[in-house]
């Protein structure tokens, strides 16, 4: 039971040794903004999480342009335009509605309505008869 108390906690405390990145900003504004862009841009290697979640190097290298570039004064639209044009519009989280984004934006609502269309000409099929 030592045995495997000892390898349980030695597992755990395998996350002590992540990296963690500290970033000294001038001011709060600057820290702020730095914060919210990190959120606002999908890992395009973990393709499921900000940069801000993700322990990929990739993420690790973007989360560095983008401080350079908040503390070389750029403004937040110019940093994801940057990250947009370089990665594409997967990048952002919220891609803009355009012809080559149609489908992310509407999959989801065609995939419903061909459910919800199923499903009622199922129901609509059934006979209905009274029990005796």
């Amino acid at each position: 039971m030592k045995n495997i108390f000892s390898i349980l906690m030695f597992l755990m405390s395998a996350q002590v040794l992540a990296v963690i990145e500290t970033y000294e900003f001038e001011t709060q504004a600057q820290e702020q903004l730095y914060t919210e862009i990190i959120h606002e841009l999908r890992c395009p290697k973990c393709q499921n999480q900000t940069i801000a979640e993700s322990n990929a190097g990739l993420s690790e290298d973007l989360r560095f342009i983008v401080y350079q570039k908040v503390m070389d004064g750029e403004s937040k639209r110019s940093i994801l335009r940057y990250m947009q044009e370089r990665y594409g519009d997967f990048v952002l989280y919220d891609p803009p509605v355009k012809p080559a984004n149609y489908f992310l934006w509407f999959a989801p609502l065609i995939v419903f309505v061909i459910i919800l269309v199923i499903v009622l000409a199922k129901v609509g099929r059934r006979k209905v008869t009274p029990e005796e």
